[in-house]
């Protein structure tokens, strides 16, 4: 416990952009003070108070992200509102935050450049004004000593009364390039060395990744303006992006979200790593499941969880740092998980989606929409609206989609390995041995899904028999557990992955078969690609003898992650799958991280991701 309490207060120190309401607030922890710029417009005296990567309005600014630190020692973005275009970078030299802000655009009259100091999340402490200083004052929890910063600019104030602020502020015309520092009063020229240096040493460490760069490059920037401090329970998380935080109130954790992104961060970031892993874990529900989504005030699925990869993404993380300390925290919580998978979502010897009864807390969309019905059974697949769940029987004796889901049992047989590997490393010698053999016994389950005439395993009534005739990326999923014989496999690959009718093209892997009917809607997970199941049938590709298949998977997920990224600095939620485009729909949220596991895949092809490799292919792991 005391390793993971001393990480936490390390992450949350310093300068960065913690607050999850605004890329352009820069916030101190652990003090919670806090630099926000806004952007007056002058012609139409429009104000931006809060600014976002990805908002889609038409009067939405628009914002792309330049190259940066996880840890904020430096920061670049492009903002364009109202016909304004500004670039804003941000430095930290020991304790002392420097901006720069550029105007991009020429105006009749010029914009302002807002900055408004404040204390966040209601803690102690105050901000004034003193003349052209802001000036902020806390009490340190840590000396019991008041403490207290200064703000300076490099050109003086105006005189503009109506903003729509509560606190003292500074008024700065954007005609020049404009700085702000704290602690030392600097020049523009003194705070654009200072900038150089940094952005020069961060350029300089993406590069170290050669032929990875740009990928790095994409993963590493959507993870760090996603990963923002979460004061309810005073952490440092990366949830999916800030669109959806704002959304949902303050904040929101998905599972199996969280866990790809502790995964992603696992690249050069163990401490965010870990964070990420640890505390989603930490989000289990009473009943003992990790669930689809925990956000403010407690509320949480307490009907559904989500696929579990916990222990296969935190088997991973272990395989490259080598900390036991971090098996020992999770374990006992990743195990109570496993076991709940078989007391509450198995009929017969395989397993279904499920939504339990329960009595939610609140009102809250998602704590009473979908429960204990077919729709919450989906949602707990992760895969919402997928067209093979469509008109699925539920049944609410047994809470389950009357359907032995393919890609659920193969996720399983792997989480079982996965977690046994965990235990053996503890020395739980019994939890070793129940884990083993239960994969040994789903992973013999998984024959009764096996379609001798298609080639490929599929969904199956649990009632009737019948296979259901739809096909996904799932159906690859139990080549994670090493289901299939290599010809089996083989099989798979050539008459499924490489069909141009079902999942081959120029961009893959499509969410459902192209020859699907639902498949020309392209509307989330109805056609569209989206980046977990590309990695989830790579890390089955890893177990057999299958290079080819996996080298053009690596290949065109990195053309398809750095499509967008280049033409607009966009990690997406999901693409088209005819196009490659993510902004073709209003339903892919920009900025929303998991889409870097498309990068990811080819981190751990070259053998940057620990053992991995070697040891899922290794029949005896």
């Amino acid at each position: 416990m005391g390793s993971y309490e001393e990480l936490k207060r390390q992450l949350a120190r310093g300068w960065n952009t913690w607050n999850t309401r605004s890329v352009l607030s820069h916030v101190l922890l652990p003090s919670g003070f806090a630099l926000n710029l806004g952007l007056k417009d002058g012609a139409s005296r429009h104000y931006l108070k809060e600014a976002l990567i990805g908002r889609q309005g038409e009067q939405d600014e628009q914002i792309k992200p330049g190259p940066r630190t996880y840890d904020g020692a430096y920061t670049e973005l492009t903002v364009t509102w109202q016909g304004i275009e500004i670039l804003v970078q941000s430095a930290v030299l020991n304790e002392d935050l420097v901006i720069l802000v550029t105007p991009c655009s020429t105006h009749r009259r010029a914009p302002l450049l807002v900055v408004e100091p404040g204390i966040l999340w209601n803690r102690p402490g105050y901000v004034r004004r003193d003349g052209e200083t802001l000036l902020g004052h806390w009490m340190d929890d840590e000396s019991g000593q008041e403490q207290h910063i200064a703000v300076y600019a490099t050109s003086a104030s105006v005189v503009e009364p109506y903003i729509a602020t509560q606190t003292p502020y500074l008024a700065l015309t954007l005609d020049r390039p404009v700085g702000v520092s704290t602690g030392t009063r600097r020049t523009v020229d003194e705070i654009s060395r200072l900038l150089h240096d940094h952005r020069a040493a961060q350029q300089a460490y993406v590069a170290e990744f050669g032929d990875l760069a740009e990928a790095y490059a994409a993963i590493q920037t959507c993870m760090a303006w996603d990963t923002i401090y979460e004061p309810e329970h005073d952490r440092v998380v990366s949830p999916v992006s800030r669109i959806w935080n704002v959304n949902w109130g303050g904040f929101v954790l998905f599972d199996w979200d969280t866990y790809f992104a502790a995964y992603m961060a696992a690249i050069d970031n163990k401490e965010l790593a870990y964070a990420n892993a640890i505390e989603i874990t930490r989000e289990k529900t009473e009943r003992g499941f990790i669930p689809n989504f925990g956000t403010v005030g407690n509320l949480k699925s307490r009907d559904r969880s989500q696929p579990p990869v916990g222990s296969i993404v935190i088997r991973e993380i272990y395989r490259k740092y080598q900390e036991r300390w971090l098996l020992e925290e999770v374990f006992d919580d990743l195990l109570a998980w496993n076991r709940w998978w078989i007391a509450h979502r198995q009929a017969g010897d395989l397993l279904c989606w499920g939504s339990d009864p329960f009595e939610p807390l609140a009102d809250a969309y998602w704590e009473v929409t979908a429960v204990h019905d077919r729709l919450g059974a989906a949602l707990e697949s992760g895969l919402d609206n997928s067209p093979m769940y469509d008109d699925q029987p539920f049944d609410r004796d047994t809470n389950l989609m009357q359907l032995a889901d393919v890609g659920l049992n193969g996720m399983y047989v792997l989480d079982c390995e996965a977690l046994a590997d965990i235990a053996a490393v503890l020395g739980r010698t019994a939890e070793a041995g129940e884990l083993q053999a239960r994969a040994a016994a789903f992973r013999a389950a998984l024959g009764q899904l096996w379609d001798e005439e298609r080639g490929i395993y599929l969904n199956r009534l649990t009632e009737s028999g019948v296979f259901s005739p739809r096909i996904s990326p799932t159906n690859f999923y139990p080549l994670m557990g090493r289901a299939a014989t290599q010809a089996q496999a083989k099989r798979m690959i050539d008459a499924h992955f490489y069909n141009p009718e079902e999942f081959w093209g120029e961009w893959i892997m499509p969410s459902i078969a192209r020859n699907d009917p639902a498949y020309p809607e392209q509307m989330y997970w109805r056609g569209r690609i989206w980046a977990p199941m590309n990695l989830l049938v790579y890390l089955g590709l890893l177990r057999y003898d299958l290079a080819q298949a996996r080298a053009d998977l690596v290949e065109k997920s990195l053309a398809l992650l750095l499509k967008e990224w280049r033409e607009r600095g966009h990690v997406h939620e999901n693409y088209n799958a005819d196009t490659g485009e993510g902004c073709d729909v209003k339903s892919s949220d920009r900025f929303y991280h998991w889409g870097g596991l498309l990068g990811l895949i080819a981190f751990i092809e070259a053998g940057l991701m620990g053992d991995t490799l070697a040891a899922l292919a290794d029949p005896t792991s």
